[in-house]
């Protein structure tokens, strides 16, 4: 997805948040909460979100051109510049692209979970796609294509074929990292990695639908282009991955109940880095 073709991007005046994405995710528990607990009341609501927030005209025009300088130079600064302006004019700033990015934090709780059935806690209902006793003896790859269409159906929009595309290429970077893994049976560790890896694609693809033209344009050859593409997603992984290693320092650690929370504040830290190159 996003390496054959680009967004134009929505018109002046339209929502930047469309109405299919989903309302910020509520306050977390606490991570010593026991199993049900309601939500700390003394936890702050997350902001009410702006009455009207409008894509400005020419929304993409400054990250286009940086990356397209990006494509026929190779330069560090203007793929930044370019990652900056992508956030900041293009989304509206790291926290309005964030609520953007609504549907990522949801897919990778149910993506966790998911992995986590598979491995048996909590024991999947008898009809679940995701059943070990139906999937055992079947290959990697229609393992993964059942946890795709489980987690994330198609329902249509934009959001669903981003999430869908990244939770495949997530797993297939699971197997190539971890050639030994069981699919039915995921260590934590390797249930994180999928989560951090989803996260940088996602938000890698959402990009590329809206760029990659303007890349595929000033670069010098389809090689190039391709290999311009390449750096900018293990840019963003590389980012991704720095902000979870810094969660998980400060004892934030991936639960059942906590990945939403954690991979949204990722989100959030991730595209502030990016928004802090044009500030």
């Amino acid at each position: 997805m996003g390496t054959s073709r680009s967004s134009p991007g929505a018109p002046p005046g339209v929502p930047l948040i469309p109405p299919w994405v989903p309302p910020p995710i509520p306050p977390a528990m606490p991570p010593d909460a026991p199993d049900g607990a309601p939500p700390d009341p003394a936890a702050p609501p997350p902001n009410p979100p702006p009455a009207a927030l409008l894509a400005p005209a020419g929304r993409f025009g400054p990250a286009r051109t940086s990356l397209g300088r990006f494509a026929g130079s190779g330069s560090l600064r203007d793929m930044q510049r370019g990652l900056g302006h992508y956030v900041y004019k293009g989304m509206g700033g790291s926290q309005t692209a964030t609520r953007r990015l609504g549907s990522v934090p949801r897919t990778a709780g149910a993506l966790y979970g998911a992995l986590s059935a598979l491995a048996g806690a909590p024991t999947p209902a008898a009809e679940s796609p995701l059943d070990p006793a139906v999937l055992r003896g079947r290959s990697a790859d229609d393992i993964m294509n059942a946890v795709v269409e489980t987690v994330r159906p198609v329902d249509g929009t934009q959001d669903s074929e981003a999430d869908r595309n990244a939770i495949k290429d997530a797993l297939s970077q699971l197997l190539a990292q971890f050639p030994d893994a069981d699919m039915l049976d995921l260590t934590d560790d390797q249930r994180s990695f999928v989560v951090e890896r989803f996260v940088a694609v996602d938000i890698f693809n959402r990009l590329s639908l809206d760029v990659w033209k303007a890349i595929q344009d000033k670069a010098p050859s389809v090689a190039a282009a391709v290999s311009r593409l390449s750096a900018i997603k293990d840019y963003i992984r590389e980012t991704v991955s720095s902000v979870f290693r810094r969660l998980r320092t400060g004892g934030e650690m991936l639960t059942a109940r906590r990945v939403a929370t954690i991979v949204r504040q990722t989100i959030q830290e991730t595209l502030q880095v990016f928004e802090d190159f044009v500030q």
